[in-house]
């Protein structure tokens, strides 16, 4: 049988196997169709791109239309297989019979079919699971050499051969093995995509090329793979320079989780610690208080169970010489006088008056110490809670997470500083209310209460204490700071006024020119003198060209690193200096003209707080005054408002 007859499938190169007759006429074997086609089932056919079209002559037919074995063709091959080799008549010139060769014309011998290739698939030398033909019977697909993008298949060597030999099919266009086939199909028009747009970068058909691409630069898809290859060492080097960069930002990243992760962990501890001590503070406080409440109530219940029994033992003395003596007959003169004696003699002994109850009782106090106690407990877990509140917001405010946050930078004139002008409500919401500590203030400076202070020329009989100052006319607050943002206020009456913080073990017994606010590394202060005001830190000066301010705001930022002056005037306040550490500047970059003070700043200020510190206030001339404004009532206020 001619393996390229018309009873041949043209898939297969077989004689038709239940035999299916498209609408071009053309006919195949109903199991090729489907290996061909194997989105559709056996009831429809068509391309897995979109509408079917015949693998010979690619005409499209409807969706829907439905296969049926065409029996006439199957009985002929029925009858043609019966008779044996030999010329056939056609099956439209008459009845179907047995043929029988003319004596004139001996019968050829049928042509052999074409030797089919090796079954052992092909190696690939990548490695991978190579394209499988469609043609091939399933199980035994061989390693396919062509894909043809017009019938959507690959095909092996034996099964090309139409494609070869036939007319019809050598328009299809072959291409190297394809894998996915339909992602080489346009999906509108389920045509071959050819052509590349540059100016939007797409794959297209033809058709696409020439409706909306029409006017853009468009080259053949080869052409544009070549220029792109060219490219391709360049991309993948900053590819490669990329990955390393995020690789090192990740491995950054997650050294950055890992330390937060730890800081919470040993911070809850931490908290935990601390809450169960306080508890057990706050136990032991409460054990204490019970048991003086009972000794108190012991020994005054004993003393006045005592008198109560000497009182009803005295009461029933004069009740029964009372009865007895209106038992006496009025003839007997002996008796009368006998019990008339008792009734005297017990009458007597009770003249003094009874003990009264006592003035206070002392137990009754340890309410009020308790209620001191919640008082005070409540206020301060109010007031650090509003702080660690007030730099929730703030990336400033965090821990910080490594070496290099350990010195920011921060000028005068930097752009994150607060305004120039910032309203006084929003610092009130750190206010510091600060009592000065009598126990450090010098000789020569008499305290009013524990906010005003003034410098006098007579020294003052103080007691002796091992934290007061001996050769500096200094006085500090008490209480030491040692977290979050505080803020505080001073108003300068007279003279010339130091106002500054200086570290909780600073030596009181240092001589003058050493003791003094910022003529050392565990101090730093703003200064008037009489002119103008400057700010002081590790005996270096820096004048600032400010007025006159009589009331002058402290802010100390511990999360920051920051000692910042203000002139409070009207409900605002302007800056006059934020003392900071600056950020090291990188390299290359142009740097500003040398500051002494500025660089003394940058070696030592950040060590400051590496201590508690105390407000502190040093009066320098003899007629200085100072006053600690009163900010409880205006935080009341604000928070009211808020």
């Amino acid at each position: 049988m001619d393996g390229s007859g018309p009873f041949s499938c043209p898939i297969c190169l077989e004689p038709l196997r239940e035999p299916v007759t498209l609408p071009c006429g053309h006919n195949f074997c109903l199991a090729c169709l489907g290996a061909l086609w194997p989105h559709r089932s056996a009831g429809g056919t068509g391309g897995p791109g979109g509408a079917a079209r015949c693998p010979l002559c690619q005409e499209p037919f409807p969706d829907g239309l439905q296969l049926r074995k065409n029996h006439t063709l199957s009985e002929l091959l029925q009858l043609r297989q019966g008779a044996g080799p030999g010329p056939m008549s056609s099956p439209t010139s008459g009845p179907a019979r047995s043929p029988t060769p003319e004596p004139s014309a001996p019968s050829a011998p049928p042509l052999a079919p074409e030797p089919s290739a090796p079954c052992a698939p092909e190696p690939w030398a990548t490695g991978e699971e190579p394209v499988r033909c469609d043609a091939c019977p399933e199980g035994a697909a061989r390693s396919a050499a062509r894909s043809c993008l017009s019938c959507l298949a690959s095909f092996c060597a034996a099964h090309l051969g139409p494609h070869e030999r036939s007319p019809a099919l050598r328009g299809h266009r072959l291409v190297p093995p394809l894998r996915r086939l339909e992602e080489s199909l346009c999906p509108r028009h389920l045509r071959p995509l050819e052509r590349y747009c540059r100016a939007e970068r797409l794959c297209l058909c033809q058709a696409c090329a020439a409706q909306e691409h029409r006017g853009h630069e468009l080259v053949p898809l080869e052409q544009e793979r070549a220029l792109q290859e060219a490219e391709q060492p360049k991309i993948l080097s900053a590819v490669d320079d990329r990955m390393d960069e995020l690789g090192a930002s990740i491995a950054q990243s997650r050294r950055t989780v890992a330390l937060i992760k730890s800081a919470a962990v040993a911070e809850r501890e931490r908290v935990s610690q601390l809450c169960a001590e306080a508890a057990a503070a706050l136990q032991g406080f409460q054990t204490e208080l019970l048991g003086f409440i009972k000794e108190g109530e012991s020994a005054l219940l004993s003393r006045s169970q005592g008198d109560l029994w000497r009182q009803e033992e005295q009461r029933n003395r004069l009740s029964r010489a009372r009865h007895n003596l209106s038992q006496v007959p009025e003839a007997d003169s002996v008796s009368f006088l006998q019990e008339f004696l008792a009734l005297r003699l017990a009458l007597e002994e009770g003249c003094g008056p009874g003990p009264g109850p006592p003035r206070e009782l002392s137990f009754t106090k340890s309410s009020q110490a308790v209620r001191a106690v919640r008082d005070a407990l409540v206020s301060a877990c109010g007031s650090q809670w509003e702080q660690l509140r007030g730099l929730g917001g703030d990336a400033d405010g965090l821990q910080k997470l490594g070496p290099e946050a350990d010195v920011e930078s921060q000028d005068a004139d930097s752009t994150n500083l607060l305004d120039s002008e910032a309203p006084r409500d929003y610092f009130l919401k750190f206010a510091y209310i600060v009592d000065l500590d009598s126990d450090t203030a010098d000789k020569f400076l008499q305290l009013f209460g524990t906010k005003g202070v003034k410098r006098v020329l007579c020294p003052i009989n103080y007691p002796e204490s091992p934290t007061r100052f001996t050769h500096c006319e200094q006085v500090l607050g008490e209480g030491a700071l040692d977290r979050g943002t505080y803020y505080w206020e001073v108003e300068i009456i007279e003279g010339w006024v130091s106002v500054g913080v200086m570290a909780e073990g600073f030596s009181p017994q240092e001589p003058y020119d050493r003791g003094r606010l910022g003529r050392n590394g565990h101090s730093c202060c703003l200064q008037w003198n009489g002119r103008g005001f400057s700010v002081w830190f590790h005996g270096l000066e820096a004048t600032l060209p400010h007025a006159f301010s009589p009331t002058v705001g402290v802010c100390l930022e511990y999360a920051d690193r920051a000692l910042a002056f203000y002139a409070v005037r009207d409900g605002k306040l302007s800056l006059l200096r934020r003392l900071k550490a600056s950020r090291p500047r990188r390299s290359g970059a142009l740097a500003s003209p040398a500051d002494p003070f500025q660089s003394r700043l940058d070696s030592h200020f950040g060590e400051l707080f590496n201590h508690r510190l105390k407000p502190a206030f040093f009066l320098e001339s003899v007629d200085a005054h100072l006053q600690i404004g009163p900010l409880k009532k205006s935080c009341i206020s604000v928070l009211k408002r808020r």
